[in-house]
């Protein structure tokens, strides 16, 4: 590990995790606000400000176990030092800032523990990884599109067995409604979820360094700076990635992005109690394409869908061999 950092230097890299937390909630507002602005119930400007609401005030209703697997699931807290960590914020940043300007969306969550993955490893070998909290987070990567897509296609199905009575037009104006319920229930899963993971990288940091002492804990001020990067970053927005999410995967009705979002969001609440850091982008996509496979198999446009897979395959792989090697050049500059 390390020598005790200076305080100049702490904060730093904080202010670069910080950096991460903010292009985070930038690369995924597309994941809360892409339905709802595609069904257009709500304008972009307006569904920003709703969903940085509720990213922010998730650390109210979420415990902080997503937090803790991050900090001591990933790799051995005693392998960390500020190398690692920046190495691995810079794996992090590098493939948000590629995968934004290219529209995809892959999973920031991913790029940090690829990040975390790479770094470590760099430093210490196959040793650095915790296998347990690794494996659930990989296994992760396939459930929680699985889970979100058979939820919203099942939702799809109880909601147009109930709506069998109603007019076309009384169903939208219903779920037009709803929209704004299951947008903030989406967002609230994904501030829960996302900004955690930044809470803990900033908390092994400070551990590391013997700043909390010789117990693991999150301290609140790192909770509040987390939800309010993540919730600037949502601000800004990410509408490349929007497109992509609400328009080319497949074409949505307001029922459809009620369905999407309660899908999802369900995933995420579930993930979030059982502190597994899944990817929210994941989820929201396996969501949508449920509600379009529920209309018709051909109302998906597979050739995107199948773009984003590939991206999120990649994304683990490439942001470690990003952060791996900033960790040796920075050992070679030290």
């Amino acid at each position: 590990m390390d020598a005790t950092l200076g305080l100049p230097v702490l904060t730093i890299l904080i202010a670069v995790a910080l950096l991460f937390d903010f292009l985070n909630g930038l690369h995924d507002a597309a994941n809360s606000i892409a339905t709802i602005v595609s069904t257009r119930v709500l304008r972009p400007q307006y569904a920003v400000f709703w969903a940085a609401f509720f990213n922010f005030v998730a650390f109210a209703v979420f415990g902080l176990h997503v937090a803790n697997t991050i900090g001591t699931g990933i790799i051995d807290p005693s392998v960390v030092d500020a190398t690692v960590i920046f190495a691995a914020l810079v794996g992090a940043i590098a493939w948000n800032v590629i995968t934004w300007a290219l529209g995809i969306p892959s999973s920031s969550s991913h790029a940090l523990i690829g990040g975390l993955v790479g770094a470590g490893m760099a430093k210490a070998g196959i040793s650095a990884a915790v296998w347990s909290g690794l494996t659930k987070t990989l296994l992760a990567i396939v459930l929680s599109p699985l889970v979100g897509f058979l939820l919203a296609l099942v939702l799809v199905a109880i909601v147009s067995w109930l709506s069998v009575r109603s007019t076309p037009f009384a169903v939208d104006r219903a779920f037009r409604i709803l929209q704004f319920a299951s947008a903030s229930l989406y967002s609230l899963g994904h501030g829960g979820n996302d900004a955690q993971k930044t809470m803990g990288i900033i908390a092994v940091l400070l551990y590391s360094q013997g700043h909390l002492g010789d117990t693991f804990e999150i301290p609140f001020w790192v909770v509040l700076a987390c939800q309010s990067a993540m919730a600037l970053g949502t601000l800004m927005g990410g509408w490349r990635i929007v497109r992509t999410m609400g328009l080319r995967i497949t074409k949505l009705t307001p029922m459809q992005g009620f369905c999407a979002e309660t899908g999802g969001a369900a995933t995420l609440f579930i993930a979030t109690y059982l502190g597994v850091p899944v990817s929210t982008t994941h989820t929201i996509t396996g969501a949508i394409v449920g509600v379009g496979a529920a209309r018709r198999l051909s109302a998906v446009r597979w050739n995107v869908a199948s773009s984003i897979v590939y991206a999120w395959v990649i994304t683990i792989p490439a942001s470690a061999a990003v952060a791996a090697a900033t960790y040796w050049v920075v050992q070679i500059l030290k």
